[in-house]
């Protein structure tokens, strides 16, 4: 993919095929190291089908018979100086892992967060998302269940609110891209 924003947009979507209703997405960035986290509370894989998830014949899909997201995910981590774990029980959910070295030649864009994020949200908007992004000392989040309690039955997929939401992510990913 081209950019890691669309990486997680894949990985979280799987989170939700597989039945999650909370999914928790958490990018840090160090000078060192970039690492992306997607949990969910899903219906979790085997330990053998998480052993053959990396080969992209491998898919639960039976619309086609090949699984790029995680397949990719590990190979541009890999790319970049860093690799991918998944760890997942059946019935509890699924947390997978990938990290970069940010300073390698082949570490690909991290990308438009916000549109991700908000497709996910304009997609499945009766899940839960827990979004955070950190840059070193700096971070912020974005939890729909505290949204959800204040909007109380409007959906967020609604256009005014998913406008609010989008100046939100956009406001605190310039607050700590680019601190003042």
């Amino acid at each position: 993919m081209k950019e890691l924003s669309l990486n997680i947009l894949d990985i979280a979507k799987n989170s939700v095929t597989a039945g999650a209703t909370l999914v928790e997405i958490t990018v840090t960035e160090t000078p060192a190291r970039l690492t992306i986290t997607v949990s969910d509370n899903g219906c979790g894989m085997t330990p053998e089908f998480v052993a053959r998830v990396t080969d992209p014949f491998t898919t639960t899909r039976t619309t086609r018979k090949v699984g790029l997201g995680i397949p990719l995910l590990q190979m541009e981590a890999q790319m970049a100086g860093g690799d991918l774990s998944i760890e997942s029980e059946v019935g509890k959910g699924t947390t997978t892992s990938a990290w970069f070295d940010p300073g390698h030649i082949d570490m690909p864009p991290l990308g438009d967060l916000n549109s991700s994020i908000l497709t996910l949200i304009q997609g499945s908007p009766d899940i839960d998302f827990l979004f955070t992004h950190s840059i070193g000392e700096r971070s912020y989040t974005l939890d729909t269940r505290e949204i959800r309690e204040i909007m109380g039955d409007i959906s967020l997929a609604e256009p005014e609110i998913l406008a609010w939401l989008g100046d939100y992510i956009s406001e605190n990913e310039s607050s700590i891209t680019n601190p003042t």
